[in-house]
């Protein structure tokens, strides 16, 4: 075949045409600048909501939870073995919330290489004392070092600093949605009421905020020691047990694994998180749907100019075909015309999709119920990229190979009898 002729009877037949060919270019441009646009700022926009959710879940949560007694003690009795046994408003077995041996647990899991860390928590139901008002509230008992590492605590901690907790003495960063409520400052002392009807008194050392309203109304935090002593409770009452592993794919099997070891029970974040991971799949899809559409339609528009193209060229093919090129050479043609527009289109779009991407990355994005968000978000996947790249040249060849099976078909003799 022979390629160098090609190419340059290609290149004369797009410049013949400038217009339609920058038409056609311009369409692909469009449409691969929208699809990674598109996609850029739906895959930020799922990785800021999962990281709202996802960053301040645990991977495998370790908690008892209050069940009613399975075996019922009749059922251990000789004397009705073979009786049926019909056991009504049954009770729940008289337990405390605390994880036995919580301290071996924690150092069993340490050594487990799936592991990356553990973060025990206590979670205390209380009251906020506002004079005669009783506010119903949680105060979540943490290691203030291990949540910063696994959960990014301190990022969420909007006023006051989270190192206080440790440093400063039944001490507590209040949810800002309970802050606002109590209407106090940093410095200032509050009193919480436990279910028990012990009263504590409490320093405001910061104020927290996750992004979800009616969370910050209830949840507060102070240190693992001191939810301990506001419970009575010895150092190593624990209720509940945070693992972060290095793969989260691997947490609903760790979660069953863990559950029959330590005789817990044991949640997965896929579990937890069923219904959320829903919705980003769903955004994602929709995404991808709509730039597809894009670039299909882009690649119409590249398949009606090159059959007008054809139509006005059949002198110029007729004698093509007459001087010795085959109809595989005339069909190498077209298509070498619409992979130039599609490679030069997809190309422009990549770099325009990277500066718009960039464009909208910058625009600020003020949110009181994010504050850690300042601009709206971006994701740089380089696979979006790959996708809008592979699916653009995809896409232009299906548009050339249609009109260029045509255009080779063409016998130059009916051409010029017709002329």
């Amino acid at each position: 075949m022979k390629v160098k002729l090609i190419a340059r009877i290609s290149m004369a037949l797009l410049t013949a045409r400038l217009r339609q060919t920058i038409v056609a270019a311009s369409g692909v441009t469009f449409s691969i600048t929208m699809f990674i646009s598109l996609l850029s700022f739906m895959g930020g926009l799922n990785d800021l909501l999962d990281n709202l959710i996802l960053n301040r879940t645990p991977h495998v949560r370790l908690y008892n939870e209050v069940l009613p007694t399975r075996i019922q003690p009749i059922a251990g009795s000789t004397y009705y073995s073979g009786a049926y046994h019909f056991v009504r408003h049954v009770k729940p077995k008289n337990q405390l919330l605390e994880i036995r041996n919580s301290d071996a647990i924690i150092k069993a899991l340490k050594k487990d290489p799936n592991v990356r860390g553990v973060a025990p928590k206590n979670m205390v139901p209380i009251f906020y004392n506002i004079g005669a008002i009783y506010l119903t509230g949680v105060i979540n008992g943490i290691d203030v070092d291990a949540e910063n590492k696994l959960f990014t605590f301190q990022d969420y901690v909007v006023e006051g600093k989270s190192s206080d907790l440790k440093n400063i003495p039944n001490s507590i960063i209040l949810g800002i949605g309970a802050a606002r409520k109590m209407l106090v400052q940093i410095g200032d002392n509050i009193q919480i009421t436990t279910s028990s009807g012990e009263r504590f008194p409490l320093k405001v050392v910061g104020f927290y905020q996750s992004g979800i309203e009616e969370a910050d109304k209830v949840q507060s935090y102070t240190t693992l020691s001191t939810s301990q002593k506001i419970l009575g409770k010895p150092v190593s009452y624990v209720t509940d047990i945070q693992i972060k592993l290095f793969d989260i794919l691997m947490a609903p099997l760790l979660a069953k694994r863990y559950n029959s070891v330590f005789g817990a029970e044991a949640i997965d974040i896929q579990t937890a998180n069923a219904q959320f991971n829903t919705g980003s799949s769903v955004r994602t899809l929709i995404s991808y749907a709509v730039g597809i559409t894009l670039l299909i339609v882009a690649g119409f528009g590249i398949y009606n100019i090159l059959n007008m193209m054809i139509y006005e060229k059949m002198d110029s093919i007729a004698i093509l075909k007459a001087t010795g090129f085959s109809g595989r050479d005339v069909n190498a043609i077209f298509i070498t015309i619409a992979l130039t527009i599609g490679l030069v289109g997809g190309a422009l779009g990549l770099i325009f999709g990277f500066g718009l991407s960039a464009l909208i990355g910058e625009i600020p994005f003020n949110s009181s119920s994010l504050p850690t968000v300042k601009t709206y978000p971006i994701n740089y996947n380089p696979k979006f990229y790959l996708i809008g790249a592979v699916f653009s040249i995809i896409t232009t060849y299906l548009a050339g190979y249609f009109p260029s099976r045509k255009a080779s078909r063409i016998d130059p003799v009916d051409i010029i009898r017709g002329k």
